[in-house]
C-alpha cells in the first residue's frame, strides 16, 4: 500500500499480529538507502622516494612514473617506468648500473571502504623489464706470490685497473610481489607506500663480471631475488562513476 505525506511519497506494509491490531511498517526508509557509486579513471603519479634519494644520496639518481586503471570496484591494471643510475663502490671493485625500467601487473584492494570513501590496502603482482649497461669502473686483483717448500709466500704489491669496461645493452626480466596502501588524502589526490618483493626470471650473462644491480630490481642476491619499496603521489582523473 502506498500513502502520501506532505507531498512525497510513502511507502508502507500493513499486518495484523495474533491478536487481530493491524500494524504498518514504513518501507520508505528501507527504499531510501542511498548507494554510493565508486569513480572510475586513470590515476597517475610520482613516486617521490626517489628525487629524495637523488638529492640526498651522491652514488644514485632516478625517478619513476606510476599509473593504475579501475577495471572492476576493488581491481586494477598498474604500470610503472623509470630510470635509474646506481653506483656502488665496495673494498675491491666499484661499478655502475643506468638504465631504463618498465613493470606491467595488477593491484587488488582488501579494504572495505565506507560510504564514499576510496583508500586501499592491496597486493600486487608485477611483470618487470629493464634495459641497461653495467660499467665496471674500477677492481684490485690481489697476487700471491711463489710458494717456496710449500710454504706461500708474501703478496705481491695489489694490482689496481682503473680502466673502466662497459657491458652495454644488457636485459633482465622478473617477477614482482607487491603490497602496499593508498589514502585519499584531497579529492582524487592520493598518497602512497608499498614494498615489493622481486623474483628473477632471467638475465644477460657476461664475461669477467657478475650483474649485481638491475635498474627497477635493485640489488640482486645470489638468491636471484630482490626487494624494493616506494612513496607515491598521484592524482585521479575520473571518467565515470558505477
Amino acid at each position: 500500500m502506498t500513502s502520501s505525506l506532505l507531498g512525497q511519497e510513502k511507502k508502507v506494509e500493513k499486518q495484523e499480529n495474533n491478536d487481530g491490531i493491524e500494524i504498518t511498517n514504513d518501507l520508505s526508509e528501507i527504499d531510501s538507502i542511498p548507494v554510493y557509486k565508486k569513480k572510475y579513471g586513470l590515476r597517475v603519479g610520482l613516486d617521490i622516494a626517489k628525487p629524495i634519494l637523488s638529492a640526498v644520496k651522491d652514488n644514485y639518481d632516478g625517478f619513476e612514473i606510476v599509473g593504475d586503471y579501475r577495471i572492476k570496484k576493488n581491481l586494477y591494471v598498474a604500470a610503472e617506468i623509470g630510470y635509474a643510475k646506481q653506483m656502488t663502490r665496495r673494498d675491491t671493485y666499484a661499478f655502475t648500473s643506468k638504465g631504463q625500467h618498465i613493470s606491467v601487473g595488477v593491484n587488488w584492494n582488501t579494504f572495505k571502504n565506507w560510504l564514499e570513501m576510496d583508500n586501499e590496502i592491496y597486493v600486487g603482482a608485477r611483470y618487470g623489464f629493464s634495459l641497461f649497461d653495467q660499467t665496471l669502473d674500477n677492481y684490485k686483483i690481489y697476487q700471491q706470490g711463489t710458494t717456496i717448500n710449500g710454504i706461500p709466500q708474501v703478496y705481491f704489491e695489489t694490482k689496481e685497473n682503473t680502466i673502466p669496461k662497459t657491458y652495454k645493452d644488457q636485459t633482465a626480466q622478473w617477477f614482482s610481489l607487491l603490497f602496499g596502501l593508498k589514502v585519499e588524502t584531497l579529492k582524487n589526490l592520493f598518497l602512497g607506500a608499498y614494498v615489493q618483493f622481486n623474483f628473477l626470471l632471467d638475465k644477460n650473462e657476461i664475461e669477467d663480471f657478475e650483474i649485481l644491480n638491475i635498474p627497477g630490481f635493485n640489488k640482486l642476491y645470489s638468491s636471484g631475488t630482490g626487494i624494493g619499496f616506494g612513496y607515491a603521489i598521484s592524482y585521479r582523473i575520473p571518467l565515470y562513476k558505477k
